[in-house]
């Protein structure tokens, strides 16, 4: 799934930060293109992983992500505290 996040970010011009994969969420800090919204960066995302890995694995679900997320900007806090809080949810 790394491997398709940073596809995609390429694509759509963005920078990974800091990217955490957890069993059941994924964690990912990035600098934006201004020109897209945080929905649409994680929409493009979503999308575009789905598709890639039920094509990969033929996966039969009907739903490889939830529709929910979580966005925010670091505008009150530190490029490295956020580093260091997606490094802390990997356990190591």
């Amino acid at each position: 799934m790394l491997h398709r996040i940073e596809e995609k970010a390429d694509e759509l011009g963005l920078d990974i930060l800091r990217l955490a994969i957890q069993p059941d969420h994924v964690h990912v800090f990035i600098t934006g293109n201004p020109k897209l919204s945080p929905n649409k960066i994680i929409q493009q995302v979503k999308g575009y992983t789905s598709r890639n890995l039920r094509e990969e694995f033929n996966f039969g679900l009907p739903s490889m992500w939830t529709r929910s997320y979580f966005v925010s900007s670091a505008g009150e806090v530190s490029s490295q505290t956020i580093e260091e809080y997606i490094e802390a949810q990997t356990g190591r």
